[in-house]
C-alpha cells in the first residue's frame, strides 16, 4: 500500500500526546503516513471555551448579545435578571449560569472577568462545572491572568469530584509539564477515569499510552481494547487508530476489510488521514474491491484539507491521466502543495516534472499553489463542538427533556415535541455527552428514537395492556435544571386513570409529579418495566389551563403500547429490544438504579 511513502507510528511518538491535547487554539499540525495513526485534529482540546458538564462546549465564534426579536431580547433579559438575583443569594448552579452567560454575552455584554468571578463563587462552593471553567480561564488567560498551577488547582478539584472534563485536562498538564511536573504515570492515571466514564479522546489518549508503552507497559492488545470503545462512540481518531490495528496486525489480528470499514468511518466524518488511507485501500484494492475512480475521490477529499501524503498521490493521478484528464498543471500544483509541507517527495517529483513544462505552465502551476487554501471539511469531534448554547435558552437547559435507552447500542426514546425542529440534539449519560441523531418520529403521538454511538444500560419496555388502576409505578427525569441540578430524579406515584387528558386513551395519568424537563422520561412499574412515556407538552398544559381549574396531580405518560408501535416499525431496534421482566417481586432500589442509569437528559439546540 505505497509503503515507500510511509514512516513507522514511532516516528512522532514523543509528540503524539501533544498534538492530541495540548495544541493552543490550532489544529495539530503533525501530517500522519497511513501506517502512522493520526495527530487528532486538536483545536482547542484543552484551550476549550469554558463549557458547563452538559453540554461541553468547544469555543466558537458566536457572536455576542441576545435575539433580535424584541419580545424574545425581552424575555431573555428578564430571565437573566431572575438568574442573577438567585446567583446573589448564594445559589451555586445559578452562579456557574451567570458565568457562562458573561462568558458567552447571553443576556448580558460578554465579559470573561465577570464570568471568571462568577465561576469562583460556584467553583468554592463545590460546583465541579465551575471548577473546571475556571481551570480553563486560568489555562488560556481569559478574565484571569494566565497561571497554569491555579489551572491545576481547578482543574484537580472537579477532577476529584469524578468531572470528566477535568481528569481529561488534568492528565494532559502532566503530560506537557504544565502546571505540574510533567508524569506520564499521573497523565495515564487521569485519562483512565476519564475513559471508564466514556469520554472518547481520554480513550484514544489512554490506548496511545498502552501502543507505545508511555506512563504503562507497551499492550497493543489494551491499545486496541480502547481505541475500538472510542472508535464506537463515533471518535474518528478512535476510528482511523483502530484501522491502523487491523491493517497492521497490532494487537489484533490482521484484516484488511475489517480497516477499510473504520477507514471509512472517519473518513465519512472528515478525516483526512483516513479519507487519505482509505484513497489507498481501494487503489491497492485491500479489503475492498479495486476502483481507482474512488480511490481518486477521496485523495481529493484528503489533498482538499492539506494532507500532503494525499497531495502527492492526486498529483500522480493528473500526471498520468488516471481517472481524471491528464493535466501537468494541476499535477504540479499539488507535487509543489506537498513539498510545501515537506510532503513525502513532493519536490522530487515536483521538479522532475518541471522538467517536461514550458515556464508558462510552470507560472500557472504556482499561480494555483500559491492560491491554494486547505478547508476543513468538519469540525474537530475529539470532543463534540456543541453549538454555543444561551445558558438562557429555553430550547437547550430550560426546560431539556429526558429520555431512556431502549437497546444497548445507543437507541434513545424520548418525546418528539423535546427535539423537534432542532438542528442538533444533545444526549448526557451517567458518564458523557454525546451528539445524537432523530431517527425517526410519531409527531402525532409524540414519541421519538434517538441514536447515539456507544454501549449502554437499557431498560425493557412491556405492552401497557397488563397495567392496572391504582398500580405504583415511578418516573425518572431532569426537572428544573437551574436549582436541581443535572442529576435524575425519581418520583413515585400511581395510575390514577387508564385514559389521558379528556379520555384519551393512547396516555395514562399519573399521580407522580411531572415538570417539563421529564417530557420523553420513563413511567415505570415495579419489576422495572417501562410501561408509558411522560408527556408534559406545552400545548397540552395550556389546554388543560384554558378548561378551568387542572385536577390535582393530573399528570399523563404515554402508553408503552404507543411507544411500542414505533420502536417495532425500526427494523435496526426491535431485534435487539429487551424482554420484559416477569412479574416477581424486586428490591425497589434495584428497580431505581436499574432505570436511573437508562435514563438521560435530552438538549436541543
Amino acid at each position: 500500500m505505497q509503503k515507500s511513502w510511509h514512516a513507522g507510528y514511532s516516528a512522532f511518538a514523543g509528540a503524539l500526546l501533544i498534538s492530541i491535547v495540548l495544541a493552543p487554539l490550532a489544529v495539530a499540525s503533525a501530517q500522519s503516513s497511513k501506517t502512522d495513526p493520526p495527530a487528532a485534529n486538536a483545536q482547542g482540546r484543552i484551550y476549550m471555551g469554558p463549557a458547563v458538564d452538559l453540554p461541553s462546549i468547544a469555543q466558537t465564534n458566536r457572536q455576542p448579545g441576545i435575539s433580535l426579536l424584541l419580545p424574545q431580547a425581552k424575555e431573555e433579559a428578564d430571565r437573566f435578571g431572575a438568574l442573577k438575583r438567585r446567583a446573589e443569594q448564594g445559589n451555586a448552579p445559578a452562579q456557574f449560569s451567570l458565568g457562562l452567560c458573561y462568558y458567552w454575552g447571553s443576556g448580558v455584554a460578554q465579559d470573561y472577568a465577570e464570568a471568571a468571578k462568577w465561576y469562583r463563587k460556584a467553583a468554592e462552593q463545590g460546583n465541579a462545572g465551575a471548577q473546571y471553567n475556571l481551570g480553563v480561564c486560568y489555562t488560556v488567560g481569559q478574565g484571569v491572568e494566565k497561571d497554569y498551577p491555579e489551572a491545576v488547582k481547578w482543574y484537580r478539584k472537579a477532577a476529584e469530584q469524578g468531572n470528566p472534563q477535568a481528569q481529561y485536562n488534568l492528565g494532559a498538564c502532566y503530560t506537557e509539564g504544565q502546571g505540574v511536573e510533567k508524569d506520564y504515570t499521573e497523565a495515564v492515571k487521569w485519562w483512565r477515569k476519564a475513559a471508564e466514564q466514556e469520554d472518547a479522546q481520554a480513550q484514544c489518549n489512554l490506548a496511545v499510552c498502552y501502543y507505545l508503552g508511555q506512563g504503562m507497559a507497551k499492550d497493543c492488545a489494551e491499545a486496541v481494547k480502547w481505541f475500538r470503545k472510542a472508535a464506537e462512540q463515533g471518535n474518528p481518531f478512535g476510528q482511523m487508530s483502530l484501522a491502523f490495528c487491523y491493517e497492521e496486525g497490532n494487537g489484533v489480528a490482521k484484516d484488511y476489510a475489517e480497516a477499510a470499514v473504520w477507514y471509512r468511518k472517519a473518513a465519512e466524518q472528515g478525516n483526512p488521514q483516513a479519507q487519505y488511507s482509505l484513497g489507498v485501500c481501494y487503489a491497492e484494492g485491500e479489503g475492498v474491491e479495486r476502483d481507482y475512480s474512488q480511490a481518486v475521490k477521496w485523495y481529493r477529499k484528503a489533498a482538499e484539507q492539506g494532507n500532503a501524503h494525499a497531495q502527492v498521490s492526486l498529483a500522480f493521478c493528473y500526471e498520468d491521466g488516471i481517472e481524471v484528464a491528464k493535466d501537468n498543471i494541476e499535477a504540479y500544483k499539488w507535487f509543489d502543495l506537498a513539498a510545501s509541507q515537506g510532503g513525502p517527495g513532493g519536490s522530487r517529483w515536483r521538479d522532475l516534472l518541471a522538467a517536461s513544462m514550458s515556464r508558462e505552465e510552470i507560472a500557472e502551476a504556482r499561480r494555483r499553489s500559491s492560491q491554494f487554501a486547505p478547508r476543513t471539511e468538519t469540525p474537530d469531534v475529539a470532543r463534540a463542538a456543541y453549538p454555543s448554547p444561551s445558558p438562557l435558552d429555553a430550547r437547550a437547559s430550560q426546560p431539556g427533556g429526558s429520555g431512556f435507552f431502549v437497546t444497548e447500542d445507543g437507541y434513545v426514546a424520548t418525546s418528539f415535541h423535546v427535539v423537534e425542529g432542532a438542528a442538533r440534539i444533545v444526549v448526557r449519560t451517567e458518564k458523557a455527552t454525546l451528539l445524537a441523531k432523530l431517527i425517526n418520529a410519531d409527531k402525532v403521538n409524540d414519541v421519538a428514537v434517538l441514536k447515539v454511538n456507544g454501549k449502554f444500560p437499557a431498560v425493557p419496555v412491556a405492552p401497557s395492556r397488563a397495567t392496572k388502576l391504582g398500580e405504583a409505578v415511578f418516573t425518572v427525569g431532569f426537572p428544573n435544571l437551574d436549582s436541581q441540578g443535572f442529576a435524575p430524579k425519581v418520583t413515585k406515584g400511581e395510575i390514577s386513570s387508564l385514559t389521558g387528558a379528556q379520555g384519551d386513551p393512547r396516555e395514562f395519568q399519573i399521580s407522580a409529579a411531572v415538570q417539563p424537563a421529564s417530557s420523553g422520561g420513563p413511567l415505570v412499574n415495579q419489576y422495572g418495566n417501562v410501561v408509558g412515556m411522560v408527556a408534559a407538552r406545552p400545548a397540552e398544559m395550556a389546554a388543560l389551563k384554558g378548561a378551568g381549574p387542572p385536577p390535582q396531580n393530573a399528570n399523563f405518560a404515554v402508553k408503552s403500547s404507543v411507544l411500542g408501535v414505533l420502536l417495532e416499525s425500526l427494523p435496526e431496534v426491535s431485534p435487539k429490544l429487551k424482554e420484559p421482566y416477569l412479574p416477581k417481586d424486586r428490591r425497589f432500589e434495584d428497580v431505581v438504579k436499574e432505570t436511573t442509569s437508562a435514563t438521560v437528559l435530552v438538549l436541543a439546540y
